[in-house]
């Protein structure tokens, strides 16, 4: 059984927290970021940690007392380092392009996809086939990027798409046509 939630979370030097009845504020170097935390859990700040405590003993409850404790830890990650996902672009002609502030890919459609960054999240290009998707929450960067990678996910097939840096994708013999037995 995981023990996520009886863990303290290490608050670094110039990282501040507020904790309002059950909205906490973690403010650091990179920015700000505000969670209301469910109704059983109970945060708590004490000696440079933060603690999450739940109610009862219940399966939901001690489900949410893990989820919780992995939220914070992941706020306070965010506002000292930031996360990064890193998303390529495999196929003949495939490339993207910073246009400002957002970007503009080129996918073998028949015009060009433009998408231009959430709040809070930034984009950089690397080369013209790399895409660094960069921001302060962990659970923004992750949707962006997925929403990102179904513009054109890779072809199980002839392996052209879009995927995450480092994915591996399973491949598909094709047909096996003219074989005889």
């Amino acid at each position: 059984m995981s023990r996520v939630g009886r863990a303290p979370i290490a608050i670094p030097k110039g990282v501040q927290v507020a904790i309002k009845e059950r909205e906490v504020k973690i403010k650091g170097p990179k920015g700000e970021l505000v969670w209301t935390v469910p109704d059983p859990i109970t945060p708590s700040q004490g000696d440079g940690k933060l603690v999450v405590e739940r109610s009862s003993e219940d399966r939901s409850v001690r489900a949410l007392h893990g989820l919780s404790r992995a939220l914070l830890n992941n706020m306070v990650m965010g506002v000292t380092k930031g996360f990064a996902k890193t998303l390529e672009l495999e196929g003949v002609g495939y490339r993207v392009q910073q246009t400002g502030q957002g970007v503009t890919m080129t996918l073998g459609f028949s015009h060009p996809v433009e998408v231009a960054p959430e709040q809070g999240v930034t984009f950089r290009v690397e080369g013209n086939t790399r895409l660094h998707i960069e921001g302060i929450d962990k659970q923004q960067v992750g949707a962006v990027a997925a929403r990102l990678r179904s513009v054109r996910p890779p072809n199980v097939y002839s392996g052209k798409g879009i995927h995450y840096l480092g994915e591996t994708i399973r491949r598909k013999a094709g047909k096996a046509g003219g074989r005889k037995k």
